[in-house]
C-alpha cells in the first residue's frame, strides 16, 4: 500500500489522498497524522473505494507524517461511521470525530502527574485554600482537574503543593481495570427473569446479531435478567455496552454492577476527568476494558472485541441528540450491533411506539416480564381532578395529594412529587408595569431559581441576579414569580409539613455522579422524607420505603406542539409512578389533572397500556407518522433575521413536488431566536418507503446560501422547538 485516501478532520476539505513513506506500516482504520499547507491535522486511513475522492498523480501526493500508537479503527466501526452520515446527512469527518473523543487517547501510553490531599493541617489559610481543602476530600487529579473541582484558580493549588498541602502521584495512564466476576453474585431469578436470562444468554454465545424488546413493568427485574447476558460475554472474554440515558444514572447502576459482578465497570461521560476519558478510551480500543457503562457517546468507541449492547431504559428522548449529528442513539445501537454480528438489548418498562411496531413486525424478538419481582405489587393509581379539588390559594398541591403526604410522613415511608420544570417560578413579572423577564439571546422567559440567586435561561445558559428594582419602571419589591417549579413545590410542601426533611432533586442538583450517589446514600437511609424532583427522579431509582407519588400537573408534558406528547407524557408518569411501591408496602400514585378525560390520563388510572397504545397506534398510522411514515426537519438560522428568513423561503420554494412527500413550512421555529441566532423550520412528512434522505440531498445541494446562514437536517426529529 504504497498510497492512501484519508478521512481529514477538516469541515471544510472532503478525502484527502497521500503517500505512505517506506517503512511504514498502515491498513484500513490506522489514525495517522496528515500534513495540510504548513499544518498537521489528525486523519483516519479508509478504504478508497468506499469514499469518493479526487484522483491525483502519485508524483504530487504528500507523505503521511506519522501513525499515531493506537489500534486502527474496526472495519464495523467504519461501517456505522459510513451508515450514520449517509441515513443523518451529517459530514462523515464529524461522526468520524466522535470515534476519537479522547485526543490525549492518541498520544500513546505513559504516565500522567496528579495531586492528592496530603492530610497536613494548615497553620494558617486564605479563604480560597480553605475552600479548596474542604472540596478536595478524596479527590485526586491534575492541577486544572481539581482547580475546576474546588473553584479556585490554578494558582491556589501550585501554592498547597508548594505548602506541602498537596502531594504529587504518578499514575499510570494505561493501568488495567479490575476484571469483572461472572460467576461472583449469582442472582436468585423469577420464573420470567430466567426465560428472559436463558434467551440472552443463548444469543451472546450464538455470537450473531439478534434485537430484542425487553418489555417489564416497573420493578420486574429488567437488569437482573440482561446481568445474565452479560455475565455470558465476560465468560466468553468479549466486550459489552451498556448506555444509560442520563450520567445521574450511572453511579446507582455501578453499584448494582458491582454487586452482581464484584468490581464497577468501566464508565463513560461527559463528567469524567481528562485522564480517565484517556485510560478508558485506550482499554476499549485495547480490548482491555470488560463492560463499558455510558452515556450515548459510548456508542462510538472503538470496541476491539464487542459481544452485547444493552440500551437501558431506551424509550427515553435524551437518547436523541439534537445539536451536531443529531442521531438517536436507540437506533444507532442496533445498527451497531447488526454490524459487529451480535446481540442488542432495548430494555423499558414503557417501550417507544417505534419498538413496539418492530416488534410486532416480527423485526425485534419481545420478552415480556409482566409482574414486578417478589411478590410486589404495582402501585394503585387514582386521579385527583383539579377543577373540582382545588389547591388553596396560591398553592399547588391539591387536598387528597397534601393528606396523603401527611399520612406518609406519619408512618415514616418516603413520598416523591413529580413536575418536570426546574427552578422556583418560569415566569418572573413585575406586577406595577407587567414587565417580564426574557433571555435576551433567546425567545423564552428567564426561569427564577432560588436556590441559587439567579434568574436562568434554560436554552443558552444566561443569568442575572434578581435585581432589587423593576428594569423597566425602577418599582422596588414588584416582582411576582409566576407558575411553579420545583423549588416553589419543595417550599410548599416545607410550609405544609415543617418536620419533613425534603430533597430537590434535578439536574441542577446532580451535578456529577458524585451528587447523584449521595442523594441515592440519603434517601436508602431514610435521611430524606419527600422527594421533589424533575424527569431525573423517573426512571432507575428504587427506595423500598418510597410509598407514594404525586404527580403535580399531569397536563403540562401535553402542551405545545410535540407531535409525540401523549405517548412522551405516558411514558413518564408510567415510569414515575413506578417508584412506588417497590418494596414489601403497598404505593399509591395520585395524578393531579384538569383534563381527566384525556385518553393518556385514563389509560394511567386504568393501568390498560395496551389500549393507550393501540389507539395512539392508529393515530399515527392515518396521520402517516412514525413508525408508519417519516419525518425530517430542516432548520434554518442566522444572526439576521431577514437573512434566515429569505434563506427558508429559497428552501422552501425549492421544494420537491413529489406524490409522497409532504413539506409544510417554512415557519418562525416555536423557540424563533436561539442563542442569538434567529430559526426557521421546515417539517417533512413521508411515506415510509421513500428514499427520504437522497431527496433532501438533491434539494439542498442546488441552493447556495449566505455565509452567516446554518442549514442543519434533523432525520427522525423528536423536538420540534
Amino acid at each position: 500500500m504504497n498510497r492512501v485516501r484519508c478521512l481529514v478532520f477538516n469541515a471544510a476539505l472532503g478525502p484527502l489522498d497521500y503517500r505512505v513513506p517506506d517503512g511504514m506500516a498502515v491498513e484500513p482504520g490506522s489514525i495517522v497524522v496528515c500534513p495540510l499547507g504548513p499544518r498537521q491535522i489528525v486523519g483516519i486511513v479508509w478504504e478508497a473505494d468506499r469514499l469518493p475522492g479526487t484522483e491525483v498523480p502519485d508524483a504530487k501526493l504528500r507523505p503521511l507524517a506519522s501513525v499515531l500508537p493506537v489500534p486502527p479503527l474496526p472495519a464495523p466501526l467504519r461501517r456505522l461511521i459510513e451508515w450514520c452520515a449517509d441515513y443523518y446527512l451529517a459530514p462523515m469527518a464529524a461522526v468520524a470525530r466522535m470515534a476519537l473523543s479522547s485526543s490525549a487517547a492518541l498520544r500513546g501510553g505513559g504516565s500522567v502527574t496528579e495531586y492528592r490531599l496530603t492530610g497536613a493541617v494548615p497553620k494558617r489559610t486564605t479563604p480560597q485554600r480553605a475552600q479548596a481543602i474542604e472540596r478536595l476530600d478524596g479527590q485526586q487529579g491534575t492541577i486544572r482537574e481539581l482547580a475546576a473541582i474546588a473553584g479556585v484558580s490554578d494558582a491556589v493549588l501550585r501554592g498547597l503543593v508548594n505548602a506541602g498541602l498537596l502531594e504529587a502521584v504518578i499514575v499510570d495512564s494505561d493501568r488495567p481495570y479490575p476484571v469483572p466476576r461472572a460467576d461472583f453474585a449469582e442472582p436468585q431469578l423469577s420464573d420470567q427473569q430466567q426465560v428472559a436470562a436463558t434467551r440472552f444468554v443463548e444469543a451472546v454465545e450464538a455470537h450473531s446479531f439478534a434485537p430484542f424488546l425487553l418489555d417489564g413493568v416497573t420493578g420486574s427485574g429488567k437488569t437482573e435478567a440482561y446481568f445474565e447476558g452479560i455475565a455470558a460475554a465476560i465468560s466468553a472474554g468479549r466486550q459489552v455496552l451498556v448506555l444509560l440515558p442520563e450520567i445521574a444514572l450511572t453511579e446507582t447502576f455501578l453499584r448494582r454492577f458491582e454487586d452482581r459482578f464484584g468490581v464497577p465497570p468501566v464508565a463513560w461521560h461527559s463528567a469524567l476527568k481528562s485522564s480517565e476519558r484517556r485510560r478508558a478510551w485506550r482499554s476499549v480500543a485495547s480490548g482491555v476494558a470488560s463492560v463499558v457503562v455510558g452515556a450515548r457517546s459510548a456508542l462510538f468507541l472503538p470496541f476491539a472485541n464487542l459481544g452485547l449492547i444493552v440500551v437501558d431504559e431506551a424509550h427515553e428522548i435524551s437518547f436523541k441528540q439534537d445539536d451536531g449529528v443529531r442521531y438517536n442513539a436507540r437506533d444507532v445501537a442496533v445498527m451497531r450491533a447488526m454490524f459487529e454480528h451480535v446481540p442488542v438489548i432495548l430494555a423499558s418498562a414503557t417501550p417507544a411506539l417505534e419498538s413496539l411496531q418492530m416488534a410486532e413486525a416480527g423485526r425485534y424478538e419481545k420478552i415480556d416480564l409482566p409482574a414486578r419481582y417478589g411478590g410486589a405489587t404495582l402501585p394503585d393509581i387514582a386521579v385527583v381532578d383539579l377543577r373540582e379539588q382545588q389547591p388553596e390559594r396560591g398553592h399547588w398541591l391539591a387536598p387528597p395529594l397534601v393528606a396523603a403526604l401527611k399520612d406518609r410522613l406519619a408512618k415514616g415511608e418516603q413520598s416523591l412529587l413529580f413536575l418536570n420544570r426546574r427552578g422556583y417560578a418560569p415566569l418572573t413579572l413585575c406586577r406595577h408595569c407587567g414587565f417580564r423577564f426574557q433571555c435576551p439571546n433567546c425567545s423564552a422567559w428567564l426561569v427564577e431559581h432560588r436556590l441559587s440567586q439567579r434568574l436562568a435561561c434554560h436554552h443558552c445558559g444566561h443569568e442575572v441576579p434578581p435585581p432589587a428594582t423593576c428594569p423597566e419602571c425602577g418599582e422596588p419589591d414588584c416582582l411576582v414569580a409566576c407558575g411553579p417549579g420545583v423549588e416553589r413545590i419543595a417550599d410548599e410542601v416545607s410550609e405544609i409539613l415543617p418536620d419533613a426533611r425534603v430533597a430537590v432533586v434535578t439536574s441542577d442538583t446532580l451535578t456529577s455522579p458524585a451528587r447523584a450517589a449521595e442523594f441515592v446514600e440519603q434517601a436508602s437511609a431514610g435521611m430524606i422524607d419527600v422527594i421533589v424532583g424533575t424527569q431525573l427522579v423517573t426512571k432507575g431509582y428504587h427506595f423500598p420505603e418510597l410509598t407514594l407519588v404525586g404527580v403535580v400537573d399531569a397536563d403540562m408534558g401535553l402542551e405545545g406542539g410535540d407531535l409525540r406528547a401523549a405517548e412522551r407524557t405516558y411514558q413518564q408518569i408510567a415510569q414515575v409512578a413506578g417508584r412506588a411501591g417497590r418494596g414489601q408496602k403497598p404505593g399509591e400514585v395520585l395524578i393531579q389533572t384538569r383534563h381527566p378525560s384525556a385518553p393518556v390520563i385514563e389509560a394511567l388510572a386504568s393501568g390498560d397500556r395496551d389500549t393507550f397504545y393501540a389507539a395512539e397506534t392508529e393515530a399515527r398510522r392515518e396521520a402517516g407518522a412514525p413508525p408508519f411514515g417519516r419525518w425530517a426537519a430542516i432548520i434554518v438560522s442566522s444572526e439576521d433575521e431577514a437573512e434566515a428568513r429569505d434563506a427558508a423561503r429559497a428552501i422552501g420554494g425549492a421544494a420537491p413536488r413529489l406524490a409522497d412527500v409532504m413539506v409544510l413550512g417554512p415557519a418562525p421555529a416555536p423557540l424563533s431566536l436561539l442563542r442569538g441566532r434567529y430559526r426557521y423550520r421546515l417539517l417533512i412528512n413521508a411515506r415510509r418507503s421513500t428514499e427520504l434522505q437522497r431527496i433532501i440531498r438533491e434539494w439542498l445541494d442546488e441552493l447556495n446560501f449566505p455565509q452567516g446562514v446554518r442549514v442543519g437536517v434533523d432525520i427522525d426529529p423528536y423536538s420540534f422547538v
